[in-house]
């Protein structure tokens, strides 16, 4: 599985979103998986990767969180999560996230 995070440049949750990717890969037994932080700092390449806010987890070019017919842009990204609104998703949506990927692949 290739695994990539999106950011746009100074994202203050770009940190925060590579350390909770690292732990959720430690936790579904992808210990040695690595993945790829990509900066996304144009219009241009927001829509030629169909991004729509910083962070976005990527799995096999897939938006792990996509929401249709959210526009692409380069803006910090919001997710609903079990305690509201954050800059990241729950560790445990971004097991289940991956896991699903995962599964897709098999």
């Amino acid at each position: 599985m290739n695994i990539e995070l999106l950011v746009v440049p100074d994202c203050p949750h770009a940190g925060p979103a590579a350390e909770l990717l690292r732990r959720v890969l430690v936790r579904i037994g992808l210990d040695d998986a690595a993945f790829i932080t990509r900066v996304i700092s144009d219009t241009r390449a927001a829509e030629a990767e169909g991004f729509t806010g910083s962070p976005t987890f990527m799995a096999d070019g897939r938006d792990l969180f996509a929401e249709p017919g959210r526009a692409p842009g380069i803006a910090c990204r919001v997710y609903r999560t079990p305690g509201g609104l954050a800059g990241l998703p729950a560790l445990d949506q971004l097991r289940r996230a991956l896991l699903g990927a995962s599964a897709s692949n098999d």
